[in-house]
Parts: structure tokens; C-alpha cells; sequence
């Protein structure tokens, strides 16, 4: 409870810290609800992205090790040597509830021929292209990998401030309240028996 003069202004104060505090604590906990369903749906969708991720690079290791088998090791190196594409991982940022989160963009851009056609296996067409996919899905996956830490942090110190709030900020203040109106009734009742006493003898000195 403040240690507080019980006073009407010190009243007025303290009801406008509570109401203030009750605001914050709806706007706090509304803002936890959406940040545990924003955190639960990008779990959910890591978990599916973490399988295609799997399955992605299962599909590229396997491709090139056919076209090693295919072709030799030697070659698939020389080949892979006169590969020329460039990938870009753009990395942007979208807002939840006042969190950063990532949006990881990967793209590629070819320069073809790597080399010629002749001799070489479509295993090797194969593991690019496998490669390639598995490159941009891993990036998605790091884009949810960072934003379930960055959510959950958030989460944390929302519910933090929502139990301050619900727990300590406003049973204190609602003490405070009750503690200084329960004092004003107090004062208002004893100045109308002083007053009520005044008038009773000020009326029995005129008798007199």
C-alpha cells in the first residue's frame, strides 16, 4: 500500500494510477494472447519445415552421389568447379505485436552453360536443382528458427509485467484506494459530530 496522505487529491491520483494500470494490464494481455498464438502457429510450421528441410538435403546428397557414381568423382568436382550461379538471401523484417521478425527471401541467379552436355549425367542437373531447393527452404527455416527466440523472449517479459500488474501493481493500488476513502469517511463523519456538538451548544449558549 503507498504510504500516502489520505487526502481527496491523493484519492484522485491513485484512482487514475488504477485505472491506468487496469488499461495496461487488457492491453498486456491481450498482447500476450497474440504472441503465444503467433509463437504456437511458427512452431507448428517449423516442425513441417524442418521435415521438408530433411528431405530436401536427403534428395541433394542422394542425386550427387548418383552422379558420382555415374560419372566419378573427378568429373562431378571438375563439373561442379564451372558451376556459376549466384544465390542472394534477403533479409527483411515484418512487425507482431512491436517484434522484429526475419523474412529470409533466398534467390539464385544462373549463368549457363556451366558446361557442356555431352558426357555428363542428368543426376548431375538433378542435384543443382535439389541443392538449389534445399538451400531456400533451410533459409526458411532459419527465418522461424529466430522468430520462435525472438517471440518467446517477448512472451516471457510480457507475462512478467501482466502478473506484476495483476499481482503487486493493482491489489496495492486498489489497497491504497480503499485505505484513503475509508479514512476521508472516517474524517467526514468525525467533522459532522464536531459540527453537530458546536451547533448543540452554540443553540444552548442562546437558551442561556
Amino acid at each position: 500500500m503507498r504510504n500516502l496522505a489520505p487526502t481527496k487529491t491523493n484519492l484522485l491520483k491513485i484512482k487514475d494510477e488504477l485505472k491506468f494500470a487496469r488499461l495496461g494490464y487488457d492491453l498486456l494481455d491481450q498482447k500476450r494472447n497474440i504472441l503465444v498464438l503467433e509463437l504456437l502457429n511458427i512452431v507448428d510450421q517449423s516442425v513441417d519445415i524442418q521435415d521438408q528441410v530433411e528431405k530436401a538435403l536427403e534428395r541433394a546428397y542422394r542425386t550427387l552421389e548418383e552422379a558420382v557414381l555415374k560419372m566419378g568423382k573427378l568429373k562431378v568436382a571438375t563439373l561442379a568447379g564451372a558451376v556459376n550461379i549466384e544465390s542472394e538471401i534477403k533479409i527483411t523484417q515484418r512487425r507482431v505485436m512491436g517484434v522484429q521478425l526475419p523474412v529470409v527471401e533466398t534467390s539464385f541467379k544462373e549463368h549457363p552453360p556451366y558446361y557442356s552436355p555431352m558426357g555428363t549425367s542428368f543426376w548431375i542437373d538433378s542435384s543443382l536443382k535439389n541443392f538449389k531447393e534445399a538451400l531456400a527452404v533451410m533459409g526458411r527455416l532459419a527465418e522461424l528458427k529466430i522468430s520462435i527466440t525472438r517471440l518467446a523472449q517477448e512472451v516471457k517479459k510480457t507475462i512478467r509485467k501482466v502478473n506484476a500488474l495483476e499481482k503487486i501493481a493493482i491489489p496495492d493500488l486498489d489497497e491504497s484506494v480503499s485505505y484513503i476513502q475509508n479514512r476521508l469517511e472516517e474524517t467526514e463523519r468525525d467533522m459532522f459530530v464536531l459540527m453537530k456538538m458546536v451547533k448543540t451548544r452554540l443553540e444552548n449558549k442562546k437558551e442561556i
